[in-house]
Order: C-alpha cells, then sequence, then structure tokens
C-alpha cells in the first residue's frame, strides 16, 4: 500500500501554529483584562478608605485643612476610577479582537483539516481501485494458466 502524502501539508501545519498564537493572544488580552480590573477593584477600595476617613474626620473636632485635602483626594479617585474604567473598556475590546481572530483561525484550520480528509477518503478509493484491478489481473494471469495446461 502507497503511503499517503497530503500536498497541502505544510498549509495546515502553518495554520496550527497560526491558531497556536491567536491562543496565546487570547489569553494574554485576557490576562490584561483582569489585571485592570483588578486595577479598579483597588482603586474602590482606595476610595472607600478615603470615604471612611471623610466620615471620621467629620465627626469631633473639625479639622478644616485635612477635610479638603480628603475631598480633593476623593474627587481624584474618581478620576483614576473612570480613567480606568476606559482602560478596562479598551482591554475589553482587545479579548475581543483576539477571539474574533481566534475563530477566524480556528475556521481555517478546521477547512484545511476537512479538505486533508477528502484528499486522504479519494486516497483510499484511488487504493481500493488499484487493489482491485490487481486481483482481477491476478485472477485473469491464474485463469488463464488453467486454460492453458
Amino acid at each position: 500500500m502507497a503511503r499517503f502524502r497530503y500536498r497541502m501539508q505544510s498549509i495546515l501545519d502553518i495554520k496550527e501554529k497560526l491558531e497556536s498564537q491567536a491562543r496565546q493572544e487570547l489569553a494574554a488580552a485576557q490576562a490584561a483584562l483582569r489585571e485592570e480590573e483588578e486595577r479598579l477593584e483597588a482603586l474602590k477600595e482606595r476610595k472607600a478608605g478615603y470615604e471612611e476617613e471623610a466620615a471620621g474626620l467629620l465627626s469631633g473636632t473639625l479639622r478644616v485643612r485635612e477635610i479638603e485635602e480628603n475631598k480633593t483626594a476623593i474627587l481624584k479617585m474618581d478620576e483614576y476610577i473612570l480613567l480606568q474604567t476606559e482602560r478596562i473598556k479598551t482591554a475589553q475590546k482587545q479579548v475581543d479582537r483576539a477571539r474574533e481572530r481566534l475563530q477566524e483561525v480556528m475556521q481555517e484550520r478546521k477547512m484545511h483539516e476537512k479538505l486533508r480528509e477528502h484528499a486522504f477518503e479519494a486516497f483510499l478509493d484511488e487504493e481500493k481501485k488499484q487493489e482491485g484491478k490487481e486481483v482481477d489481473e491476478l485472477t485473469s494471469y491464474t485463469y488463464g494458466q488453467k486454460k492453458l495446461r
């Protein structure tokens, strides 16, 4: 039996490598998104700490300077939280793009695998035909030899 060789195996190999790279890019984008979300949570916790501190500053003796500094810190935290929210949106878009890229690459790889399967089936059909011819020739030869005797 002859050995099956897929003519476009190198292309299939490249598609598999591209898929692997796309998976790594998606994982990196997801990690970056998680990191940005963790930063946002840290900022929210920090703001909550300032708000807690503000409540303490407003009870008891009033220290105007500390109250103003605390109010400024809370407003700064609001700005940082808003900026971080934008970073999260950007990171989410990166994840979405990486996911779409992965889907495209996976579809291309699957298409090439289907082509390979079809080529293999055609190869098997051809092998069966060839084997049938050989059996017919052998049978004809054997039958012809018997008639000559």
